[in-house]
């Protein structure tokens, strides 16, 4: 059987999912990889084809800002889910489109909002939909979720003390004063540093401001900074509701970025919107780069059936690799494995409505085709 796959976006991600679709795949597929922009879907409808030692077909169509285009609403009756690698803004709209089509349905948007209306919009379809499958949300709340599951199940206990996880998506070298490049979303760089992030303390789901409490962290010899950012931790709070006392995400940037990044915050012009001043003066300060890294850390902390404090971690560094003839970078492939791997779940699984990081079997997760070829 053909899956027909429908990739909204042709940034660096949804041509990145094209093409570990294209060349991991252990089924046939067909790609329909859309943009706004008819430029950006033929390069990465050519950066695929170019790319994949294996063949594939891809079609390269154009997504109206709002409504339906006659190209739009065929490719939307010809495929069977859709990846969705827009901004996070644009979730609901898609989510719609996916339930009045009948397709599955996989995001990546760490936005909370937008998670709760796609929610809303999959609780009463036939149909699979895979919310915050990306890296931070997505992957690390998986891993999060195996560590907790294999200590529980060891140790013989139900409740654990703390679940951390950590993530950052970094570059080798940085510059004073930001210290920092991008290498993904500038837009979603600062949302995460805006928005609150959701916690867990004394067992109970709080709210805690981002880019608060600033702490250094040594993760595998190298010196960092974390701090709380929005929407990496799912649905985990709500999902272990009474079995963790302490639980957070917390993003990993190198020393001195976060002091900058909240001086461009607190020093934004009365009556601004604080997420565009902050977007708008990364962009003309911070430069993109190619040759990336990404750290991902999670431990689970908690007391053993003796009452011995034991922990469980797990972390990884992922470079920049080539999946058949093109080189990604280290955010393409973290986050776009996990998408990938959210759409061979719903093709062959019989998977209804919303469906949580939380809610995912992590073994089956974590040794898929996709996340496999990535993460190792």
């Amino acid at each position: 059987m053909t899956h027909k796959i429908l990739i909204a976006g042709a940034g660096g991600i949804g041509k990145a999912t094209g093409l570990i679709l294209a060349e991991k795949s252990d089924f046939d597929c067909e790609i329909y990889i859309g943009d706004r922009y008819e430029s950006s879907s033929n390069a990465s409808k050519k950066f695929i084809e170019d790319g994949a030692a294996n063949g594939c077909k891809v079609v390269a169509f154009t997504i109206p800002e709002s409504g339906l285009s006659d190209e739009f609403e065929k490719v939307l009756k010809e495929c069977d889910i859709i990846l969705d690698c827009l901004p996070g803004s644009q979730a609901p709209r898609l989510a719609k489109l996916a339930d009045s089509h009948d397709l599955h349905y996989a995001n990546l948007t760490e936005y909370v909002n937008e998670t709760d209306q796609v929610t809303k919009i999959a609780e009463n379809s036939n149909k699979g939909f895979i919310l915050q499958t990306g890296l931070a949300p997505g992957f690390i709340n998986v891993l999060a979720m195996k560590l907790f599951n294999d200590f529980t199940s060891t140790h013989q206990v139900e409740k654990v003390e703390q679940i951390k996880m950590k993530v950052g998506a970094l570059s080798d070298h940085v510059l004073a004063p930001y210290f920092y490049a991008f290498t993904w979303s500038p837009i979603g760089v600062a949302t995460e540093y805006v928005k609150d992030a959701i916690a867990v303390r004394n067992y109970e789901t709080i709210k805690i401001p981002s880019l608060s409490q600033i702490q250094p962290i040594i993760i595998d010899g190298q010196s960092y900074e974390e701090t709380f950012t929005s929407g990496g931790a799912a649905d985990l709070p709500l999902a272990l509701e009474g079995r963790v006392s302490e639980l957070d995400y917390q993003t990993l940037r190198h020393p001195g970025h976060y002091a900058w990044a909240k001086d461009i915050i607190k020093n934004t012009p009365a009556g601004a919107d604080v997420i565009q001043n902050l977007e708008t003066t990364m962009l003309n300060s911070i430069p993109a780069i190619e040759d990336d890294n990404v750290i991902v850390f999670a431990s689970v902390i908690g007391k053993d059936n003796n009452g011995v404090l034991r922990a469980n971690e797990a972390s990884y560094k992922i470079k920049p690799t080539y999946v058949g003839k093109q080189k990604l970078r280290a955010i393409q492939t973290t986050t776009a494995a996990p998408l990938c791997e959210a759409a061979n779940m719903l093709l062959t699984q019989n998977l209804k409505g919303p469906v949580f990081q939380s809610m995912i079997d992590p073994e089956k997760f974590m040794n898929g085709p996709f996340v496999k070829a990535i993460y190792g």
